[in-house]
């Protein structure tokens, strides 16, 4: 002993190391005991988001390899999933490699025909029209309902959807009738 003072020693016990092997109990600390759930696979999905959610857990794939798959951030896949942001209609294709069909239902009209076309191609409006030979706004009015007033852009409309110019001749003059 050094200068007259003794320092005292914690109680060990070979069952408690640390020491008093109490532990505190404090009743006005709410605690919530959390654990992870499991995720299943089976549910209805409604957006582009929870359909990549459904088969990256069917494939029993974590975000970031499902991220490398889509060619995008595994952030990327965390805010389609939640339902945040929308994909990009440039990774719809590689979108629909993924899942294996086409999240979205069956075209039937003229309009629904390009956009699923563009989405497809995984084309903005821009390069669609490129694609075409037409002006952007044109394609844009296209999609949204509008009349292709050209039988040339009918011809060139038919042939990228693969469609007989008889049949957008005819959904057209449908068109025109009821606006008119």
């Amino acid at each position: 002993m050094r200068s007259g003072v003794q320092r005292q020693r914690p109680l060990r016990s070979p069952q408690c190391p640390q020491g008093h092997g109490r532990v505190a109990f404090l009743p006005w600390v709410p605690i919530t005991l959390k654990c992870l759930k499991r995720k299943e696979p089976d549910f209805q999905p409604r957006t582009p988001g929870e359909h990549v959610k459904r088969r990256r857990l069917q494939r029993k794939l974590g975000q970031k390899e499902a991220a490398h798959l889509l060619g995008v951030t595994s952030w990327t896949v965390f805010n389609w999933e939640k339902g945040r942001t929308d994909p990009p209609i440039e990774s719809m294709p590689a979108l629909v490699r993924f899942l294996g069909y086409d999240p979205f239902p069956q075209p039937t009209s003229l309009p629904e025909r390009l956009l699923a076309k563009r989405r497809g191609m995984g084309w903005s409006i821009r390069k669609a029209a490129g694609q075409l030979g037409v002006d952007p706004g044109a394609w844009s009015d296209w999609e949204q309902g509008g009349l292709i007033l050209y039988r040339t852009h009918r011809k060139l409309v038919a042939r990228l959807l693969g469609l007989p110019i008889e049949e957008v001749d005819q959904e057209m003059r449908a068109r025109w009738n009821r606006s008119h």
